[in-house]
């Protein structure tokens, strides 16, 4: 399943808008709901536990609510002891979200992590000569399923922080977790942020229809033009890191950055675009991470909706827990107002970061790419006021544009090291490819031209992704280049779009030697 195929452009979303703007306002919603359903039948993936997912956090919802409403109900009476009953009642409140919670996180453990769970336990039994193996048990996870119970995660725990009103209609909950240009990949929304436009229903309006393409088409450009014709080298490399120098390896680690990163905000762009055709509102999932300062800044660019989630319903809760606030109020005192409370809210950015590392894939590599990343931050939080010193010291102004790209081609260092990592097949190649960058270094390009691309697909590669970062940098100074373009005469208007599609048909990836690379998010 791919949004980067010609009939999802030219066929499925213009045959939906037009069937969309036929249709009733009060019926859209129906529309919406089918589509998500023929497209996961399509898939071949099993709708139920989607099915089971959004029933449990439904009723969840529904029973926190009648609960709050019981509280209400007996603090009005004149006898009511309103200690006992905010107990009472906040002990079922917790119990229901509990039991929620558990429901919807068993799922995602059963189908991605129980065989890695096992293969571990398995290997532990061994080192204590226990005579019992768990079996493995091969999965197919339901698509999407990473991403909708984060979501659905995120609506019960509102609904029970009182933050949403547990909605009265199904189909509203059923439509914000099953929005099918966002059920692949994300982003991960929010109740309050996408219900409304979802079961609302609105006229497909001209100017949301253009700019709904523009940023579609935008988002095939990054995918034809540069992942799929930079995928064989990154394939190559990886598969054979051993046989190359320092220098290739490293430009590897550089290739799959860039890669990832123009097929996953590529993915968002198409996701964005189609929501955008219909009139709602997905919140971005990118901000022009490659600006960035430092890998902190980076992380709160890159995956906005994954940083968020995690930060709102991880970091928050055990930064703001009474073990925590205890211990930094200790800590304070004997550190510092920087020290004291940064110790103990490392304890949960590691929690984060290894859960981070681990949603992204049931594997060693996934959880050094968290521990690298902890490791990366809570260090820059650390060394921050050192370096500020140091910076004042030497009369360094740290907003000149010199300082400002050196940190952002430090920054892009630490960042191409970690999806390295991130890439590795074995935590064992992750750092024979690091060792090998330094013990194998040499400026040699040569090998660079036997891995499947010739001169033709690197000027391509080279020039679209200086295109892309010119955007980008229109983007970080303010100038939105949608908005210039709209304000353009209409025949250049439509010149300039069809320059781009024949650019990307001219260009593009496609034929013999190029296999499209599969959405990479959708694995995890």
């Amino acid at each position: 399943m791919s949004y980067f195929k010609s009939i999802y452009l030219f066929v499925i979303l213009p045959i939906i808008a037009l069937i969309y703007n036929l249709i009733p306002k009060k019926r859209q919603w129906f529309l919406l709901l089918a589509n998500f359903v023929v497209f996961y039948i399509m898939g071949k993936f099993r709708l139920i536990f989607l099915v089971l997912s959004i029933i449990s956090v439904y009723f969840s919802a529904r029973f926190i609510k009648k609960a709050e409403d019981k509280k209400e109900e007996l603090l009005k009476k004149k006898d009511a002891d309103k200690k006992v009953i905010n107990e009472k009642i906040k002990k079922k409140k917790k119990l229901i979200l509990v039991l929620c919670l558990l429901f919807n996180v068993a799922f995602l453990v059963v189908f991605k992590y129980l065989n890695f769970f096992s293969t571990n336990i398995n290997l532990l039994l061994n080192v204590f000569n226990v005579n019992y193996q768990f079996k493995m048990i091969h999965l197919i996870a339901p698509m999407g399923i990473s991403f909708y119970t984060l979501s659905a995660i995120s609506y019960i725990v509102d609904v029970y922080n009182g933050k949403v009103e547990a909605e009265k209609s199904f189909i509203k909950v059923s439509l914000f977790l099953s929005f099918f240009p966002q059920i692949m990949e994300g982003p991960i929304a929010r109740f309050k942020d996408t219900a409304d436009d979802l079961y609302s229903g609105k006229k497909i309006e001209h100017n949301n229809f253009i700019l709904g393409y523009q940023r579609i088409m935008y988002g095939f450009f990054k995918k034809k033009l540069i992942v799929d014709r930079i995928n064989p080298l990154v394939s190559s490399i990886f598969n054979n890191y051993a046989s190359y120098n320092g220098l290739t390896i490293f430009m590897g680690a550089i290739a799959y950055t860039v890669m990832l990163y123009m097929e996953f905000s590529g993915t968002m762009d198409v996701v964005v675009g189609s929501g955008q055709i219909f009139g709602i509102n997905i919140p971005e999932n990118f901000r022009q991470p490659f600006f960035s300062k430092n890998v902190s800044e980076f992380w709160t660019r890159w995956h906005i909706s994954l940083g968020t989630w995690f930060k709102d319903y991880i970091y928050y809760p055990i930064s703001l827990s009474k073990p925590l606030k205890k211990l930094t109020v200790k800590l304070r005192h004997k550190l510092g107002n920087h020290y004291g409370p940064l110790i103990s809210g490392s304890i949960a950015l590691f929690v984060v970061w290894f859960l981070n590392g681990l949603w992204h894939g049931a594997g060693y590599t996934f959880l050094l790419f968290g521990l690298y990343h902890f490791i990366m931050i809570a260090g820059g939080n650390f060394m921050g006021p050192v370096f500020v010193k140091l910076t004042d010291k030497l009369h360094i102004n740290r907003e000149n544009i010199v300082y400002r790209v050196l940190q952002s081609i430090k920054m892009s260092l630490f960042v191409f090291i970690g999806e390295m990592i991130f890439r590795a097949d074995t935590v064992k190649d992750a750092l024979g490819m690091f060792k090998g960058i330094f013990t194998r270094f040499s400026f040699n390009f040569s090998e660079l031209s036997i891995m499947g691309l010739d001169i033709y697909d690197y000027v391509v590669i080279v020039l679209s992704v200086i295109f892309v970062f010119v955007i980008s940098l229109l983007k970080e100074k303010n100038i939105d280049v949608n908005d210039k373009l709209s304000k353009k005469k209409l025949w250049i208007r439509w010149i300039i779009y069809y320059a781009f599609i024949l650019m990307i048909c001219i260009f593009g990836a496609y034929g013999p030697g190029y296999e499209p690379l599969d959405p990479i998010y959708a694995d995890f």
